[in-house]
Parts: structure tokens; sequence; C-alpha cells
């Protein structure tokens, strides 16, 4: 015989304002804590500004020419392809491993997904956007 609990008779809890001050005081307390932390090392901290100090520094090298100089679209191009299409398969991990519980239905899905994504490939060589010429 399966017992159950009479839970009839049970009070039902309820959440109060009161209940959410122990949050609210620790988020006060990290903000205080942070911000006090940036206010204390600003005032006491040395203020010894320099032109070698406020010169940019990049892993020891010193830095040659304008940062803002133009770089090919190619570049971003092949970068944003890579992320979309790396995005994209990782979805197919969630359906390799419960394969066998979506049956056909799920393999027939899994085939349009992966369609599309040769078909978006096949457009992206068509478009000759990862030529470098």
């Amino acid at each position: 015989m399966l017992y159950l609990p009479d839970i009839s008779n049970r009070m039902e809890v309820q959440s109060t304002p009161v209940n959410y001050l122990p949050i609210i005081f620790q988020i006060l307390v990290a903000l205080g804590f942070a911000v006090g932390t940036m206010v204390v090392t600003h005032m006491i901290g040395p203020k010894r500004r320099t032109a070698e100090k406020l010169t940019p520094f990049e892993s020891g090298i010193e830095v040659i020419g304008n940062a803002r100089q133009p770089f090919s679209i190619k570049y971003f191009l092949v970068a944003i392809l890579f992320v979309l299409f790396d995005v994209e398969v990782i979805f197919m991990y969630p359906w390799a491993v419960n394969f066998r519980e979506l049956g056909l239905d799920g393999m027939i899905q899994m085939f349009i997904f992966m369609g599309t994504l040769l078909l978006g490939f096949i457009y992206i060589i068509k478009k000759k956007a990862l030529d470098w010429e």
C-alpha cells in the first residue's frame, strides 16, 4: 500500500518582504565593498602622471602607427561565419546524445537542419566569401 502524507492541514507559506531582507542586505554589502574599495584606493593611491606612464602598452611592444587603420572586411566576414557555423554545430550535440529517444522524427528534423546548414555553406562558397584574393 502506498502511503501519501496528508498535506491538507499544512499552512501555506507566503513570501513577505521581510523574507527578502537577507538578500537585500547581502547585495548592499557587496556593492558597498566594491564601491568603497574603489574610492579608498583612488584616494590613497599614488598620483604620479608621467608621459611614460600615459603611453599605451601592449605586451612590452612599442606602439607603431595608428590603431585605427582599416582592416579588410574579409577578416570580419570569416570570423562571423566561423561563429555562425560553430554555434549551429553546437545544436547537434543534444541531438547526438538523445538520438535513440528522438527516433525517426528526430532524425528527419536533424537532416533538415543539416541540409539548411549545407545550403548556407554552398551559398557562402558560391559568393566566394572565403576567398582572400
